[in-house]
């Protein structure tokens, strides 16, 4: 039976919805919800849709005061997630339990307190009366446990201990010793200043965020998510072991409207895993392909997982959106062009094919929907001209409704638009409880100068050495980042992770001097590593969610993906010793000669991975071409000549080997 939209259906054992719905719920915590009915089903839907009115009207209209806009979308969150989460993962999901009515009545007081208390509290000037000192404390508690549920353990945990360390500074170790927070301090600094849990991070998420998931659910509505498959299936289905190649170019489009890795594996993994493994590809290396470019989907701008919008914020300098799209468009190409070249050479060395015409989609019919991509590029082309981000989210939403109201096969109705409203704020959830949970983080560092502490012993620990110091921060960053959602674990790594690299390029510099190329590359340098926990053993969520559609082994899953993410552990180092990858204040011929050269580096590091080129490599050939690839990435010019005529030398030994027909062939599918 032939589906005009895409491949075949019937070609490939697809995960069914219900199949993928539990393996979300298995990797990602933000997917664990209940499911009620009754009077409760209606309560949330109207909740939920309430809440992306709210937040429509305050990105038309104008926002409300900082404290206010604040914590009335930290309201809503924490409401609907007690509602929605259950306390703990196999717990009953049919019925909402007492003591969660409870928390969810609490959600509303803290989400409420300012509003009804706004001129008190801004005239008091910090000094808290009885009923704030508990108000803060409540809240704090309530951001943790919601955190907790929507988000996972590993965010809370590292809240609560910088709480600990705030409140224990001077029983602290000398170089992290601090005169310490009382109780007071701490509910004061986090619920009644912008500095915790009202801070940076839910500000961000309370404004631009919200806007663009709702975007991104418009999208879903619009039926672009299952287009993105149809689309990489027409381009991309036919090449040398198309369907690695399908998986690639569908997650990065899937990246473009979903926040998280998790999401991307399940949502394009179900149908390109299938694909890959019926042509021969074994199950953990099609497991690995799709967690790694699913992953690579939080790289890709415009959105980038939402961190985009934090870089604007934590950077500061009158820095735009689009400034930080810009500079975010040669690392990604590089690592998705990494990924395409390491799934190419295995599937030369395995002898795979590309699917058959019998396989492949109508390609006309699959062009003539084009115009569903329509959204997305208006939102590029508005940001280009200088509208304002949450402008242009909204008249993307607006081009979703008239894209899909000409749509046949998913044209919208009333019910539809309002269903995206409540689905886009469902989504919202787990981004208020990370982006809260995160503000404390950043109140405690802000507070007792944690950052510079460890910038300080990081530094001094890597003897000054660039290289080690870079090391050191790229571990911290992968611990950090695991497990975490990607707006959670870029507050935390560029909060705690950044200023180590800041410390060690401009020492004792005020941070407004630091030149600006520099503060950006220290950011991308933890995002980058932040994201890529999602892929690195033990904790690889993205891999074992794609292991569970693979069949395939988890840790060896992890592994493959690693391995196949090479350029992104690389990446960051070359952004940070390379700073034109930014395209900031640097030369057309410098981008033009640094892309070049990364890009014939990364073809010789993945040659050298594989072990095929032209032929299969032999050992030695195989670590000559890795120290090429790594030579023309290292930012020097001879390391670049040096490594170009190594790389010329092996192109024409293998080239020359393999028209002669020496050399081991290409293993059989």
């Amino acid at each position: 039976m032939t589906d005009n939209k895409g491949v075949k259906e019937d070609q490939f054992e697809q995960l069914s919805e219900a199949d993928q719905q539990a393996l979300l719920e298995k990797y990602d915590a933000e997917s664990n919800t209940r499911k009620v009915g009754g009077i409760f089903r209606w309560i949330i839907y109207v909740g939920l849709l309430a809440f992306s009115l709210f937040q429509l009207y305050t990105a038309i209209f104008g926002v409300f005061p900082a404290q206010i806009q604040r914590t009335i979308h930290l309201g809503f969150g924490l409401t609907f997630i007690f509602l929605l989460f259950p306390a703990r993962r196999k717990a009953r999901k049919d019925k909402i339990p007492f003591y969660d009515l409870i928390l969810a009545v609490l959600a509303i007081v803290v989400g409420s307190y300012w509003t009804l208390n706004y001129e008190r509290l801004v005239k008091s000037i910090g000094q808290l009366e009885t009923m704030d000192f508990y108000i803060g404390l409540l809240a704090i508690v309530l951001v943790l446990e919601a955190a907790r549920r929507a988000v996972g353990l590993p965010i809370t945990i590292i809240a609560v201990l910088f709480l600990a360390y705030a409140y224990f500074g001077q029983q602290m170790p000398a170089f992290l010793a601090h005169r310490g927070q009382s109780l007071e301090s701490l509910s004061n600094l986090m619920f009644f200043s912008t500095d915790g849990i009202l801070g940076t991070p839910i500000s961000v998420s309370s404004t631009f965020i919200f806007v663009f998931l709702l975007f991104g659910a418009f999208l879903v509505k619009t039926g672009v998510g299952q287009y993105f498959n149809d689309l990489a299936v027409a381009l991309a289905g036919k090449l040398t072991g198309g369907p690695a190649k399908v998986a690639i170019f569908s997650s990065a489009l899937q990246g473009t409207i979903s926040g998280s890795s998790v999401a991307n594996v399940v949502t394009s993994g179900s149908y390109t895993i299938p694909m890959m493994k019926k042509l021969g590809y074994k199950k953990e290396f099609a497991g690995a392909v799709e967690a790694a470019a699913s992953t690579g989907g939080q790289l890709m701008p415009p959105i980038m997982g939402a961190a985009a919008f934090l870089m604007v914020e934590f950077i500061g300098r009158g820095i735009t959106y689009w400034e930080i799209a810009k500079a975010a468009a040669i690392p990604a190409l590089l690592y998705f062009t990494g990924i395409w070249i390491m799934t190419h050479f295995e599937a030369k060395r395995l002898g795979l094919r590309g699917l058959s015409d019998e396989e492949m989609p109508d390609r006309k019919a699959v062009f003539k929907k084009i115009y569903l991509l329509t959204p997305i590029i208006l939102i590029i082309v508005l940001m280009l001209t200088g509208v304002p981000v949450m402008h242009a989210a909204l008249y993307g939403v607006l081009a979703c409704i008239l894209v899909g109201m000409f749509n046949k096969d998913t044209r919208l109705g009333v019910r539809d638009i309002l269903d995206a409203l409540v689905d886009g704020a469902r989504t919202a959830l787990g981004v208020v409880a990370a982006t809260a949970a995160a503000g404390i983080i950043v109140g405690v560092v802000v507070k007792t100068g944690l950052g510079l502490s460890l910038a300080t012993s990081l530094v001094k620990l890597a003897g000054g050495s660039v290289l080690f110091t870079l090391f050191l921060v790229m571990i911290a960053s992968l611990v950090l980042g695991m497990g975490a959602p990607t707006t959670a674990n870029y507050v935390i790594t560029s909060t705690i992770a950044a200023p180590a690299i800041l410390q060690l390029l401009a020492p004792n510099t005020p941070m407004d001097l630091i030149p600006l190329v520099t503060v950006m590359s220290a950011h991308f340098f933890v995002f980058y590593f932040g994201i890529i926990a999602d892929i690195t053993p033990p904790v690889a969520l993205a891999a074992f969610a794609a292991s569970g559609i693979s069949g395939g082994d988890p840790i060896k899953t992890g592994v493959n993906s690693a391995k196949l993410a090479i350029a992104a552990f690389i990446i960051p180092y070359m952004i940070v010793l390379q700073p034109a990858l930014l395209m900031v204040d640097v030369t057309l011929l410098q981008i033009v000669w640094v892309t070049f050269s990364a890009i014939i580096g990364m073809i010789a590091i993945g040659a050298g991975i594989i072990g095929f080129w032209y032929r299969k490599l032999m050992w030695f050939e195989r670590i000559i071409l890795i120290g090429a690839g790594l030579a023309m990435i290292y930012p020097e010019s001879v390391s670049d000549i040096v490594g170009v005529i190594v790389f010329a030398i092996m192109l024409v030994i293998q080239f020359i080997g393999n028209k002669k027909g020496n050399g081991p062939k290409p293993i059989a599918s």
